[in-house]
């Protein structure tokens, strides 16, 4: 029998996460929107061109949260995008109000789903939903860290006119501006870029501009759109986790994931690769810092421990 995924948010990546899964036959899809018509439309429009992509899944849009039942997996990308000169920050206030009502409607409906959260800001906005909905910490996980991985592998392909698939890189910590790129694990074609740096292949103020860039990669975009943001890398990186846990692929994937511990964190959900299989995320793994990135990496967390501060100031709940 055919998984059940939910996607909560019929927006730019809702749909496109929905004509990614379909396309890829994973699973039946629910598209769940208040704007019931947005969610039916594109449910109607990508079902319409099954014969063409040869795919056998069934979509359906709604409003209803008991159309989503049962879900297996649920992809949350409710809430407000960022406009030009808004900062992942302020959309807290708003998105913490969406989150909530989501969290309380994935409780009654699909307790034992994976969760995946792709809204921002989304380190604080996936501990949110872990709080507000109850669910088991390692069902509850977060889309940043591969999307940043993405942007920062095809950065340096670029720059070094190399295919993709040949650098391998990831970056930890909150989602954003304070995010680390691991570049002592970086490497191009199996040379680490430390060396093509110190061959002159690439210079290291180049290195840090790429870094720079991706940090700042979803605010290029959305400067770019004007009117929304990121939609088709986003949810590719919210299928690949999916995905792994549907097929129980156990893939390491940089995710914002609950440490107790691990990393010298406790009790706060940061960007770390973890083993994702058929019992949500099954590992955290912990890889060896330098004292530099060891530094970053708390930088970031408590970038994402002030935030979170400031969610219980709006919502006394999540104290």
């Amino acid at each position: 029998m055919k998984k059940k995924i939910t996607l909560i948010g019929a927006g730019q990546i809702g749909g496109t996460l929905a004509h990614l899964i379909a396309i890829k036959g994973l699973a039946n899809v629910v598209l769940f929107d208040v704007a019931e018509g947005i969610a039916k439309g594109k449910a109607l429009d990508i079902a319409q061109s099954s014969p063409i992509e040869g795919f056998n899944v069934n979509l359906r849009g709604t409003n209803n949260y008991e159309d989503t039942k049962n879900s297996d997996v649920i992809i949350i990308t409710a809430g407000v995008p960022r406009k030009p000169g808004m900062s992942r920050d302020d959309l807290l206030g708003i998105n913490l109000k969406i989150i909530k009502e989501v969290a309380l409607g994935i409780k009654k409906t699909s307790p034992d789903a994976f969760v995946i959260c792709i809204t921002n800001p989304l380190d604080v906005i996936v501990m949110a939903l872990q709080k507000y909905s109850g669910l088991p910490k390692n069902k509850v996980v977060g889309m940043a860290g591969i999307l940043d991985s993405s942007r920062l592998i095809y950065f340096l392909s670029e720059k070094l006119n190399i295919e993709a698939s040949k650098i391998k890189s990831f970056v930890l910590g909150g989602h954003g501006d304070t995010m680390v790129a691991m570049l002592n694990h970086t490497k191009v074609d199996g040379e680490p870029i430390k060396n093509l740096v110190k061959s002159g292949k690439i210079l290291e103020e180049d290195l840090n501009k790429l870094v720079d860039r991706t940090k700042k990669g979803g605010a290029e975009i959305v400067k770019y759109l004007e009117k929304g943001s990121a939609f088709y890398a986003p949810a590719s990186a919210g299928v690949e986790m999916a995905e792994s846990f549907i097929k129980d692929l156990k893939k390491e994937l940089p995710c914002a994931a609950y440490l107790n511990g691990e990393y010298g964190v406790k009790d706060i959900y940061a960007g770390v690769p973890v083993i994702i299989g058929k019992n949500g995320v099954e590992k955290v793994v912990e890889i060896k810092l330098s004292s530099d990135e060891k530094d970053q990496f708390n930088k970031s967390i408590k970038a994402v421990q002030d935030l979170f501060e400031a969610a219980k100031k709006i919502d006394n709940n999540l104290k």
